[in-house]
């Protein structure tokens, strides 16, 4: 019982995890091999850009610097050199690096564009230098980033395809294993992945199919040892409830009567929740008047319904529902008997349109408490006394498990005036007319 209960809690956090996760894992995937193509990519292109440019900067200055060289060979054999001497234009790095006896190559940028020149000392005061256009080559570096672009554009449309394709067929397989295990924290422990393949995905799967045998199964052994050792209590207690109508009147046999006759109502209630759990018993509807099984509930309690602070309000005569009885029965009863023994005298309880809210004058639910119920439900063989502990008992479990088979909602709540109120919605339950 103790495994159910924490499974219970763990539902709602598992519920909302994963649907998130899985929706943005194929994105997830697509964006980063998207990302990682375009920055390999990007270094691969700025590595071939930069050696791109060193090559065709050396290459031109190779060139000019063999044409002074020859230029100074002409000029030194008394020929006409293909050179200017003394140029008015020439870059002041050159003429400082010149000064100090050597030939030298500059690229230099200006307005009109990039000039590439060379030019060494050919006499203590004369120099001789010669320069050409460096936009062939400028237009050349240029067309190759357009190119290294529109390849790298390429490659990135490439790898998003391809991720987005990776991961649309991961995501598919995250959701289904998602699915999966939102069916069995819902209670679907047959639900099975049933996994393809070998690798992370189909490992997870496979856990996943794992663990739900093995909850399955742990679930299944403890229900039931719960329901044989109850079914095994039923005539002991019998037993006993007898013995104990034999003794001769007096208080003590009095007290041993009604220990007797809790215990029989006990052992009953953990044989029809261990009946709940293994999701035993047919629906059987028929048509009914709500405010009848609201008057057949409370009369079930065993006193007259004023003497014990209870009052079925009118304003709900005539709403008929198409339902089990047994069950509505028992899910109103429980409340009834739940808001006695831990609310306050009076307890109403309201009728309204396929609704039934029963409703106590004391402290209300606590705020713990109250989180818990709202979101993993009743914590059985606990209730909400400082005696006990905290929780709700057997009751409320009772009545949520018989609200679950007929597919009704209880809303648990504090009333602004004061006292808790459990509202039973069975708009939605089966056969709702």
């Amino acid at each position: 019982m103790a495994s159910a209960t924490s499974f219970g809690r763990a539902e709602q956090r598992m519920r909302l995890a994963l649907p998130t996760a899985v929706r943005t894992l194929g994105v997830k995937v697509a964006v980063v091999i998207a990302v990682t193509a375009a920055l390999v990519a990007a270094v691969i292109g700025a590595l071939v850009h930069r050696q791109m440019a060193d090559d065709l900067l050396s290459s031109a200055r190779r060139g000019l610097d063999g044409q002074l060289v020859r230029a100074v060979e002409d000029y030194a054999a008394g020929r006409k050199p293909d050179a200017r001497l003394d140029p008015t234009d020439l870059p002041t790095p050159v003429e400082v690096a010149i000064r100090h006896g050597r030939r030298v190559t500059y690229l230099q940028n200006t307005q009109a564009g990039p000039e590439v020149w060379a030019a060494t000392m050919v006499s203590d005061r004369n120099v001789l230098a010669i320069s050409r256009p460096y936009e062939q080559e400028t237009r050349d570096l240029h067309n190759l980033d357009a190119s290294l672009l529109t390849a790298a554009m390429a490659a990135t449309t490439v790898a998003l395809a391809v991720g987005l394709g990776l991961g649309v067929r991961v995501g598919r397989r995250a959701t289904s294993a998602a699915r999966t295990a939102e069916r069995i924290a819902e209670g679907d422990l047959d639900a099975r992945v049933r996994p393809a393949g070998r690798d992370e995905i189909a490992r997870l799967a496979s856990s996943v199919d794992t663990m739900a045998a093995a909850l399955g199964a742990r679930l299944e052994a403890e229900r039931r040892v719960t329901a044989d050792i109850a079914h095994e209590l039923r005539t002991p207690v019998a037993g006993m409830i007898t013995a104990a109508d034999v003794l001769p009147p007096s208080r003590p046999a009095q007290l041993v009567q009604e220990r007797s006759e809790a215990l029989r109502l006990l052992v009953e209630d953990v044989l029809e929740v261990a009946r709940l759990d293994a999701g035993a018993g047919p629906v059987q509807t028929e048509p009914c008047l709500l405010d009848s099984l609201a008057r057949r509930a409370v009369a079930r309690l065993g006193d007259d319904a004023e003497d014990i602070g209870v009052e079925v309000l009118e304003g709900g005569a005539g709403v008929v529902v198409e339902t089990d009885p047994r069950r509505v029965e028992r899910i109103i009863a429980n409340l009834v008997l739940n808001a006695l023994r831990h609310g306050s005298a009076p307890v109403t309880v309201e009728i309204r349109a396929g609704t039934v809210r029963v409703r106590d004058r004391g402290p209300g639910y606590p705020p713990e408490l109250l989180t818990v119920l709202r979101t993993s439900g009743p914590q059985r063989f606990r209730t909400g006394s400082s005696v006990r502990g905290h929780g709700t008992g057997l009751g409320l479990t009772i009545a949520v498990g018989q609200a679950r088979v007929l597919g009704a909602r209880l809303d648990f709540a504090n009333h602004p005036d004061g006292g808790a109120e459990v509202e039973v919605d069975l708009r939605q339950a089966v056969g709702q007319s």
